[in-house]
């Protein structure tokens, strides 16, 4: 498996992605700067979180619009398969990859914690390892995390089973006290229709080991891994 990591000028999980797919991979993945034309010959395509462009505009626009993202916009829509994190949800949104938006948190404050999330499906390349209505605990650090898309879109999302993560309790009851940010149903991540493309607000890759507080985030790797090699 040859992975690519799209670097933003004020990314600032690029090294955290690369060390995870380090990890499970045993290579280093490319580093591909925002300002490159192309992407490299590879099987995933990772825009990690982080800041870019300093979140000015919308956060993402400015990456959306980023000489790279032709090339990984056309990567994707042949079939390459693209990971989002955070700040790379909010770019995959931006940029048409995916439906929806991502808004300021409800309670306007950045949100740094650990959150529960329920895994809505488990036969897709990105949760294949992951068992079937596991709840896992990742990371969250993110202003504008509040995913919202008009009725008729919500209706699809829900109706395809897009849904990738939902936020739940840790027994996995979804409820409104387990919502840190406001986003509709709960949703954490989706996917696009064709389930090659992820984007979602909480961070896996900084919970790949114990030596980092727990490996929940591991599995995620790993099933890409599995299903790309």
């Amino acid at each position: 498996m040859a992975a690519s990591v799209i670097v933003f000028p004020g990314s600032n999980c690029d090294r955290d992605v690369a060390v995870a797919l380090k990890t499970v991979m045993g290579t280093q993945p490319d580093m591909v700067w925002h300002g490159d034309s192309t992407v490299p010959n590879t099987d995933l395509i990772v825009l990690p979180g982080g800041f870019s462009f300093g979140d000015y505009l919308r956060s993402g626009a400015m990456a959306a619009q980023s000489p790279i993202m032709k090339d990984v916009v056309a990567k994707a829509k042949a079939g390459t398969p693209v990971l989002g994190i955070c700040n790379g949800f909010q770019v995959l949104t931006e940029s048409g990859l995916l439906p929806g938006a991502l808004m300021r948190n409800q309670n306007i404050k950045f949100l740094c914690k650990d959150v529960h999330l329920k895994i809505e499906r488990t036969d897709t390349m990105f949760t294949a390892k992951y068992e079937t209505n596991a709840v896992v605990r990742y990371p969250i650090a993110h202003h504008d995390g509040n995913f919202y898309a008009d009725e008729s879109t919500l209706k699809t999302i829900e109706d395809e089973g897009l849904v990738a993560f939902r936020y739940c309790e840790p027994d996995g009851t979804v409820s409104i006290t387990a919502n840190p940010n406001g986003s509709l149903n709960n949703i954490a991540g989706i996917y696009n229709k064709d389930l090659k493309v992820l984007g979602l607000m909480p961070h896996p890759e900084r919970l790949i080991s114990d030596e980092l507080g727990g490996s929940d985030g591991l599995l995620m790797f790993e099933s890409l891994l599995e299903a790309l090699s």
